[in-house]
């Protein structure tokens, strides 16, 4: 295969040039017939006698030898094809000797499923992304598990998916809708796809998230930007302050919080 498409390579490039040369030929030729064919129609048309026109095809002759002189075409001769195919084979057989050095010519292929049944067996030492290809296994495998389903979220939540997050957990709560925490990980994953909007669906699932558990930290942060966002200092208050309660005084994020609320007082 490799040489296969180092023959294709070559032949492309040599046939490329060879198109560039007929193509500075085609064009000297239009020219030199243009010229020529308007003096014959200045004569016809009586503006140019016989010596004029004798004249004027003899200096237009001159210019036009004296142009293709000047700007001959480069033709491939048969010594440059030769040293474009030794690039090209030299520059393939370079590649191989970098793969056969450092890849791994011998290694059997290795399809994805056989990828997960590894993965499945080492699950401390996975990325997100491979978290979430073992976790929609067993979601495929037993689809009404629920936590499942919430472990598949989170991972590709973890993964930047989320979208893929959002599904999921809207699947884990068809099955358990007094989950808080699947609705306030259903909230954060929309913000995300909505690059850190907090949207009409998002706001909804951390009403729900806070209905059914007032401890959902989480959805109280994110139900206060909304609040902010609309300019609902009431709303903001009642989102924040239960949130800034629980923090330590020294937490950066309760000393966030209570700056934005004083800015936000200050404004009004």
């Amino acid at each position: 295969m490799t040489a296969l498409m180092t023959a294709l390579a070559g032949l492309l490039v040599l046939a490329g040039a060879r198109r560039g040369a007929d193509a500075g030929e085609g064009v000297a030729t239009l020219t030199a017939s243009a010229e020529l064919a308007e003096l014959d129609r200045l004569k016809a048309r009586g503006l140019l006698d016989e010596a004029g026109w004798t004249a004027a095809r003899a200096e237009a002759g001159r210019r036009i030898l004296s142009a293709e002189r000047e700007t001959a075409p480069v033709r491939a001769q048969p010594r440059d094809r030769l040293q474009v195919l030794v690039g090209l084979a030299a520059t393939a057989a370079a590649a191989l000797g970098l793969y056969a050095t450092v890849g791994s010519p011998g290694l059997p292929d290795q399809a994805y499923e056989r990828r997960v049944d590894q993965w499945a067996t080492e699950l401390e030492m996975l990325e997100p992304a491979q978290i979430a290809a073992v976790a929609a296994r067993v979601v495929r495998e037993r689809p009404d598990d629920h936590q499942a389903l919430t472990m598949l979220g989170a991972a590709r939540f973890e993964a930047g998916d989320p979208i893929g997050a959002a599904s999921a957990f809207r699947r884990a709560l068809a099955l358990q809708p007094d989950d808080a925490q699947s609705w306030a990980r259903l909230g954060e994953s929309l913000v995300r796809a909505n690059q850190g909007a907090v949207g009409g669906d998002a706001e909804a699932a951390f009403v729900q998230a806070l209905r059914r558990d007032p401890g959902q930290l989480g959805a109280r942060y994110f139900l206060g930007e909304a609040a902010m966002a609309r300019g609902d200092r009431a709303g903001v208050r009642a989102m924040w302050t239960p949130l800034i309660a629980a923090l330590e005084p020294s937490d950066p994020r309760r000393i966030g919080l209570e700056s934005r609320i004083a800015a936000m007082e200050a404004g009004a």
